[in-house]
């Protein structure tokens, strides 16, 4: 990949970050037109984007963005009101910005027009007495507009230290743009520090060795002078302050010498800078020599009189943006790793020789201590995806006619990027039919006593090795005999089935399935409930719903923190392996010929008075052979059920590193994977949730 494109791919990830931040951020000022943070959070993200777009050939991005910058930077300064129309064309430039950066050159005529059309009305929000964007055209940046001033105008002389980071330009950023934009804003005069270069044997010419000092006179503010360092402020060294402010009325103050400062400090006397004055050399260098003050002390006075310090001062670890093809890949090679480390440790132990066997113990540690990091860096927090849902929210609620108000809860949560990006989907269905069928409208809440706006909660923690997501609202609830009614219509149950009410929950996840009396556009096919259960079942998580008429409905679903490499219990049947989840398994009991005798031909089992039912896995699969007296019964927690799996023989916990199956099984729904174990042969991974569901179709456990 060529540096261009290299630098171009970081541009659109960190530009689809900062998109998000722009939705986040409007979304944040709607509900609170007060939020002064936003607002700046806003105009940084969308500076940004322009900024980084125009430097990296993205012009069309940093055209379009100019336009919306424009408008922010007025709310900024308070000379625009924030209303609903600002609000909505905001989010439709956010979209059209995304689909500039996915289109690129390819981008459709009529999605061009609707560009230029949010171009007209964002303009047409700027009163006709503020500048228009087209003014002040000879700027070096469209943002930065050269002060017009008069006798009477203030003007403020600052002191910048920019120090870049000795790998900015990796990150294909030219110091010397920022230094063009700051002398854009007033007169500047900027001198290069060069003690940090070293000797030619040992200069690398990708690394920046320089650092600036400034001085700038300008009509601006602080904030004008922070926005031109506002992309790269966490990676370099930056610090602002105000050296003096001049009324242009009188004569223009000249700016403080550094004998001056120096002075004011109390750093020197006005006998060292009297007996300074008499020698030939530079003040500085004079006081040096003469033991007056240090070399750092003439350093720091540069630094003095600062007003303010940089928007944000982190000394933050670098970071390096990877390709999640890369990461999967890794997760791979640390799964062939494992396999290969499990084979080893089952030579040892054949060999059985002391020295080898403390080198495989230490290899053991090693590469468990390799596979826990390298999923760790998979990890990402639940709120990535927790964000979009407050836009889905806002359009939804509002083509419904509805008052919605979204809350989220736990959005640090972590789990892997597979499972996240898997679970997207899902949860958008499960909010859409909370907003339609859960919310009632804004009078019927009122005639219910209730408050006019409803509310959806969507909220994550960990639960021991699996992650709860909830959604819950306030809304009207399930009704159980409009399911019962439908479900025995479509034929799912008849109507002498005596289940529970959260039995019958379960129903609407049947394909089709729907009790909408009209179709929206939202939702009422029956067509998305199915997928959900479907996409929950293939990540081996599960899926209840509790709900109380009149009061809301609540969906939990629980989920793996990934889906790469699981902690497996081992059992055989016959001579065949199979690997059961570790995370829902309970306990191991054994069950003998007299315990068996008592259930009179049933599959149940009385555990210390609580009677669970149990699946024969050598019958269910067909594998024939004699069974022994003696039965081991693998007891599980699947979807809030205990329910026994009984096998041959417990081997114990097994680090199974998950291989997908060929598409010639792919009919095979009982079966989620396989694994290789130490001595090559394969073991099957077992899917307690189809399981359990093809048991309760058969004996009706």
């Amino acid at each position: 990949m060529s540096e261009k494109n290299r630098f171009s791919e970081g541009y659109l990830i960190e530009a689809q970050e900062l998109l998000i931040e722009v939705e986040e951020s409007i979304l944040d000022i709607e509900e609170n037109t007060e939020d002064f943070e936003a607002v700046n959070r806003l105009f940084r993200a969308m500076h940004t984007i322009k900024g980084s777009g125009a430097m990296f050939g993205f012009e069309d991005v940093a055209a379009f963005t100019h336009h919306v910058e424009t408008v922010i930077e007025k709310v900024r300064e308070g000379r625009l009101p924030i209303t609903g129309d600002l609000i909505d064309l905001v989010l439709s430039s956010k979209d059209h910005i995304k689909i500039i950066l996915e289109a690129g050159e390819n981008i459709d005529p009529e999605e061009k027009k609707k560009g230029d059309a949010i171009v007209l009305a964002l303009n047409a929000l700027i009163p006709e007495d503020l500048p228009s964007d087209n003014e002040n055209q000879e700027s070096v940046h469209p943002e930065v507009q050269p002060q017009k001033t008069d006798s009477t105008d203030i003007t403020t002389s600052y002191r910048i230290r920019f120090k870049p980071a000795a790998d900015i330009f990796s990150t294909g950023m030219d110091p010397a743009l920022l230094l063009d934009e700051l002398s854009g804003l007033g007169d500047c005069i900027i001198s290069g520090q060069t003690g940090g270069v070293p000797l030619l044997e040992s200069f690398n010419p990708e690394t920046y060795y320089l650092y600036w000092d400034i001085t700038l006179t300008c009509t601006c503010d602080m904030n004008a002078i922070k926005d031109v360092f506002i992309f790269v402020e966490d990676d370099c060294e930056i610090s602002i302050s105000i050296i003096q402010e001049h009324d242009l009325g009188d004569v223009e103050k000249p700016l403080p010498k550094i004998g001056d400062i120096l002075l004011e400090r109390g750093d020197l006397s006005n006998e060292d800078i009297e007996g300074a004055l008499k020698g030939q050399k530079r003040i500085g260098e004079i006081l040096v020599d003469k033991g007056a003050v240090s070399k750092e002390t003439i350093n720091s006075a540069l630094k003095e009189q600062q007003a303010l310090r940089t928007i944000k001062e982190k000394s933050a670890a670098s970071s390096v943006r990877v390709p999640s093809e890369r990461l999967d890949e890794l997760i791979n090679l640390v799964g062939e790793l494992v396999i290969t480390q499990a084979s080893l440790t089952q030579v040892s132990a054949d060999i059985d020789h002391q020295e080898l066997a403390g080198s495989v113990e230490e290899i053991e540690r090693l590469t468990g201590e390799l596979r826990d990091n390298v999923l760790n860096i998979r990890m990402m927090p639940i709120g990535t995806i927790f964000s979009k849902f407050r836009r889905l929210v806002r359009d939804l609620s509002s083509e419904l006619g509805k008052e919605i108000h979204l809350t989220t809860s736990g959005a640090e949560t972590e789990m892997d990027k597979t499972v996240l990006e898997r679970l997207d989907d899902p949860l958008v269905h499960l909010i859409r039919n909370s907003i339609d069928h859960g919310i009632e409208t804004a009078d019927i809440r009122k005639e219910k006593d209730k408050p006019s706006s409803g509310t959806i909660s969507l909220s994550a923690h960990h639960l021991g090795t699996k992650v709860l997501i909830t959604i819950q609202d306030d809304g009207a609830g399930l009704d159980v005999d409009k399911i019962r009614t439908k479900a025995v219509d479509k034929g799912l149950i008849s109507e002498n089935d005596d289940l529970t009410d959260r039995e019958i929950f379960k129903l609407i996840f049947a394909p089709g399935f729907s009790t909408a009396q009209n179709v929206t556009s939202v939702s009422g096919r029956g067509v998305g409930m199915d997928v959900v259960k479907k996409t929950i079942d293939t990540l081996r998580g599960e899926i209840e719903v509790d709900s109380q008429p009149g009061k809301g409905t609540t969906i939990s679903l629980k989920l793996p923190l990934t889906l790469a490499i699981i902690n497996g219990l081992l059992v055989t049947i016959d001579n065949d392996y199979f690997v059961l989840p570790l995370m829902s398994v309970e306990e191991c009991v054994e069950m003998d010929k007299k315990e068996k005798q008592k259930t009179k031909g049933r599959n149940i089992l009385n555990v210390r008075g609580d009677i669970v039912p149990y699946i024969r896995l050598r019958d269910h699969f067909g594998i024939n052979g004699n069974n022994s007296d003696t039965e081991h019964i693998v007891i599980a927690d699947v979807n809030s059920k205990r329910i026994g799996f009984v096998v041959d023989q417990v081997i114990g916990g097994h680090q199974t590193v998950i291989k997908s199956l060929g598409s010639i099984f792919r009919n095979v729904r009982d079966i989620s994977g396989a694994t290789i174990l130490g001595d090559g042969t394969v073991a099957l991974i077992l899917d307690t949730n189809v399981l359990l569901e093809n048991a309760d179709r058969k004996t009706n456990i």
